[in-house]
């Protein structure tokens, strides 16, 4: 994707947060390694910005940020670029892009484009590109419309895409009567701008202390509205119930880094087990007689499923044994967490 006066765009997936939500989970698996349908969160923001052209890519690291490294590499796998910042505190949100701020921007003379390594969306990246061309704006930020909003710390703008109030906070320009209540998405294009606000050193936050004192100052914020699939996976509930969006096709995703349903021609499924579909049974995984193995059920390479053992709505991660009956639960090799899926899809 080329920039404003034709440099390539560089993009940066936020990594480096402390996956505190997921409790006991998180602190075994940082969340952007978290496999949906056997990928790790993280790689569906690279298939993202790579299916745009965005290849040159920034990711912060902090909590077991050597597992992320190890996992992602170089990145060649995933058809992109990565370049690792480490933090050895960590810095939010806006302190996290500052300190790669000079790469992100060719030294300040180019936008950059964020997307936070938790989510899956389905956006239009070029169409977001374009908005914020013809706006003029320091930012341009990917909502999703939510009944929610107010929980989720609501943005309201108006019908041509300009944001008035954000956080309880308001533009100094007069609102139009009917502004809508959208939720931000973590997806956004920033100018270097906005990242001079920032505190120099230390920890900030670049809603709190970027895009906020540019809304009060009257600067032009705008919103890019996604109608396509947003979801989020703070929690193990929303995990599980993530992965189950993208088994049933849900998840309507035109970047992906993987197929997300199906059984892997590696697998080992006896003739005397049954699959309920929808699944997705990794490579070298093992299913033996009698099992039964779905609906809704994700089996991570290598996984085995001991004889007769039922497992329905539930993720197993690489390498884990599965002894007994299963259902509505993340299982990795140190422990079951029970995660009840609630049906959402936002």
């Amino acid at each position: 994707m080329q920039g404003v006066f034709g440099t390539q765009l560089r993009g940066m997936v936020l990594c480096a947060g402390m996956s505190s939500r997921l409790k006991d989970l998180g602190a075994e698996l940082p969340k952007p390694l978290l496999p949906v349908c056997n990928h790790p969160l993280a790689s569906y923001a690279l298939s993202l910005l790579r299916g745009f052209g965005i290849t040159e890519i920034g990711i912060n690291l902090f909590h077991l940020g050597e597992l992320i490294a190890e996992t992602l590499g170089s990145g060649a796998d995933y058809g992109v670029d990565i370049r690792y910042s480490q933090e050895t505190e960590l810095l939010g949100t806006g302190g996290g892009i500052l300190r790669m701020a000079d790469f992100l921007t060719h030294g300040g003379r180019e936008p950059c484009v964020i997307v936070n390594g938790k989510i899956l969306i389905d956006v239009d990246l070029e169409a977001v590109l374009a908005m914020h061309r013809i706006t003029g704006a320091v930012a341009t930020l990917v909502l999703h419309e939510s009944a929610d909003a107010d929980q989720w710390g609501a943005i309201e703008v108006d019908s041509d895409g300009r944001i008035h109030r954000m956080l309880g906070e308001s533009s100094p320009l007069s609102p139009p009567k009917r502004l809508h209540k959208c939720m931000f998405t973590g997806v956004h294009i920033v100018e270097p701008s906005v990242l001079e606000r920032l505190p120099k050193n230390g920890q900030s936050c670049i809603v709190r202390q970027g895009y906020l004192p540019a809304l009060r100052e009257g600067d032009v914020l705008t919103a890019y509205v996604t109608p396509g699939y947003f979801f989020e996976h703070s929690t193990p509930s929303r995990y599980l119930q993530g992965n189950i969006n993208a088994l049933r096709g849900v998840a309507k995703l035109q970047h992906v880094p993987g197929p997300l349903v199906g059984v892997s021609a590696r697998a080992q499924i006896s003739p005397r087990a049954v699959i309920r579909p929808p699944v997705c049974i990794g490579a070298g995984a093992v299913v033996e007689d009698g099992a039964q193995v779905g609906p809704d059920v994700v089996l991570g390479e290598g996984a085995h499923v001991e004889r007769g053992v039922h497992i329905e709505r539930s993720v197993v991660f690489s390498g884990v044994y599965v002894r007994q009956a299963t259902r509505d639960a993340i299982v990795t090799r140190r422990a079951t967490y029970p995660a009840t899926a609630n049906g959402s899809t936002v």
